[in-house]
Order: C-alpha cells, then sequence, then structure tokens
C-alpha cells in the first residue's frame, strides 16, 4: 500500500487548489482568506483519498514533535489546577504546540511510569507543576530534557515559575494602611510548619514577610496573630472568635487564605458584628468564594493563568536561569474594606 499514499499534491489537484493552500486548510492555518466551499473541498479530497499528514515524518525532518508533557501532582479538575492548565494550553497552542498533561495525584509508581510514557513520545519538554507553592524534588528522569517548574522550586536550581506572594502581602496590608488602619491589625493563619517547612509551603513565610515588611514601613507591627492547625474555615472561625474576647480588638483582619476568612466573616456575624463596619477583613488567593461571600472579600488573586502561560514561554525559549520568575498577585478589590470605626 506504501507506495499508493496519497500526497498533499494529490489532495490539492483534486480540491482545484495550490499545495500551500491546501496544506493551510488541513493545518488549520488558514484565516478567512478561502472560501468556505475551497475548505469544503479540501477535506472532502482529503478523505476520498484516504490522506493522513505523516506527522513521524514530519518530525523527523524538524526534530520538533512540537509536544509538551505537563506533569502535575493534582488532580487536574480543580478550578486551581485547570487555569495553571489552561494558561498553558494557550501559550502552547500559540506557538503550535500541543500539551500532553498527566496528572499523578502524589503516586510516585504512576508518577514515574506517566513521565517514561510522555519521554517514549519525545516531547520538547516538560512543564512539572505542584498544587501548592512549594519546594520539591524533580523525578531524576526529566533532568536529561528542558523542564520548567510551575508553582514550585527545585533544589536543582532549575527554572521555575511562582506566585509573587511576599508582594501580595505588601498589596493586602497597604490595603488596610491605604484606608487608616495601622496598629490594631490582626493576623489569622500563623503555621510553623506552614512558615518553616519550603516542601509545605513556599507561601505562608512569603506572604508573612510581605505583611510585616509593609507594616514596618509605615512605622506599626501586626497587634495580633492567630496560629492555625490549617487554613480551612473552622480555623478561621475559632481565631475570629478568640481574638473578639480581646479588649483591643482588631480593627481589621488579614487571612492567610480565603477559606480562613469565609470562616471569619461567620464568626463576626454571631457576634453581631459586620464587616467592614467594624472589623476590615483581607485576604490571599480569589477562590470562587471570595466574590460569593456578602460584602464580597477583597484578596489578591492567585495568577494560575499566567504562571501557566508563563512556565511555557520560558520553556519554549530554552530558558536556563534558575531565579524564579515571579508573576504579581492582582488585588481584587471588593467590599471588605473600610477605615476603622
Amino acid at each position: 500500500m506504501g507506495h499508493n499514499r496519497a500526497t498533499l499534491a494529490d489532495v490539492a489537484r483534486r480540491a482545484g487548489l495550490s499545495k500551500t493552500a491546501a496544506s493551510m486548510v488541513l493545518n488549520g492555518r488558514e484565516g478567512t482568506r478561502l472560501s468556505a466551499d475551497a475548505h469544503q473541498r479540501v477535506f472532502a479530497a482529503a478523505e476520498e483519498l484516504g490522506y493522513r499528514p505523516n506527522v513521524a515524518a514530519r518530525s523527523l525532518r524538524t526534530r520538533k514533535t512540537a509536544t509538551i508533557a505537563f506533569v502535575s501532582d493534582i488532580v487536574a479538575t480543580t478550578r486551581f489546577a485547570g487555569d495553571l492548565i489552561r494558561g498553558a494550553l494557550d501559550a502552547a497552542r500559540e506557538r503550535d504546540h500541543v500539551l500532553l498533561i498527566a496528572e499523578t495525584q502524589g503516586d510516585a509508581a504512576f508518577e514515574q511510569y506517566a513521565i517514561d510514557a510522555m519521554l517514549d513520545r519525545q516531547v520538547d519538554g516538560v512543564v512539572y507543576a505542584a498544587m501548592a507553592t512549594r519546594r520539591l524534588t524533580v523525578p531524576p528522569a526529566l533532568l536529561a530534557g528542558p523542564v520548567v517548574l510551575l508553582n514550585a522550586t527545585t533544589p536543582d536550581g532549575l527554572p521555575c515559575v511562582l506566585p509573587d506572594d511576599e508582594r501580595a502581602g505588601r498589596t493586602v496590608t497597604t490595603a488596610l494602611l491605604d484606608k487608616g488602619h495601622l496598629d490594631r491589625i490582626a493576623v489569622i493563619g500563623r503555621n510553623r510548619l506552614k512558615e518553616t517547612d519550603p516542601e509545605v509551603s513556599l507561601a505562608a513565610g512569603a506572604r508573612l514577610r510581605g505583611i510585616r515588611s509593609a507594616l514596618a514601613e509605615a512605622g506599626a507591627k501586626v497587634r495580633h496573630e492567630a496560629f492555625c492547625h490549617d487554613w480551612l474555615p473552622e480555623h478561621g472561625f475559632k481565631a475570629m472568635r478568640s481574638l473578639l474576647r480581646k479588649a483591643d480588638r482588631p480593627t481589621a483582619v488579614i487571612c492567610m487564605n480565603d477559606r480562613l476568612a469565609f470562616g471569619v466573616y461567620q464568626a463576626l456575624a454571631e457576634a453581631g458584628l459586620g464587616v467592614p463596619d467594624d472589623v476590615s477583613v483581607v485576604s490571599f488567593d480569589d477562590d470562587p468564594i471570595a466574590a460569593w461571600l456578602r460584602p464580597g472579600l477583597t484578596t489578591v488573586a492567585l495568577p494560575h493563568g499566567q504562571m501557566g502561560r508563563r512556565a511555557v514561554e520560558l520553556l519554549l525559549d530554552g530558558e536556563t536561569a534558575a531565579a524564579p520568575t515571579l508573576v504579581p498577585m492582582a488585588l481584587r478589590r471588593r467590599k471588605s474594606v473600610a477605615p476603622p470605626a
């Protein structure tokens, strides 16, 4: 059969178009210059002749398979992971690459299998992503080819893309300082493990540094700190209740993430206090819950889409610098901040 295989020239001839025009239609690169009828003719001709573009031969010629592997330790259906992947997909598509996506869910054996399968397909490079911003060890198999870490760093000094959590800490603190809060600001969500173990979190320590430096520049410091076993609503709820018992209760609260803030809102409502009239609240992440809280929660957004995009761009540009690429976190101003009562 091999010698009878239809060529692009055969398809073009049958469709009555130039080889270039037929190629552009088949590769989806054609704008609106050709009529819908011409498109139809090309696809019909390709189908009748059984034309199959020879991708393998093309990649031998170009030595590029135009594929990128995206390996993550997370369920790809979570919203944040979805945003990371969407950003990566968009950047890959713009540069004529496709993404092969595997989620390992922390299973080392499956991860090894997935990575081997992707490397067998001779991908141009690998984006290795983590759900929580942290330091991790990259599987040795990946170190041979280009790799960029997404939402993670590594002791190997590989290029990586991170959210700028420290600047975000300054941003949320400044939002409170600008409204006149100064000496009665509390932080909810202190957690020594998250702050001191980079393999658990890089975000917690960075956010805290940003908060403290913004306050220091204003000649102030954190008045109260609540330590939380985890950053979940019930911990925010308990922390806020204990802060309300203090004589100098805070006029404003910085929560380490939106889920803690959700609990804080509940504790304030239960105590008959209002946000932001009695207590202003700011937070981090811009979880979908932030816009649904009433009043809407002012928070800095994790820039997952931008991060996914940057990781693919660094990979395809052959970036080797080990200095992290920091992506800014935008402040989403809603209704949870007002001047102190």
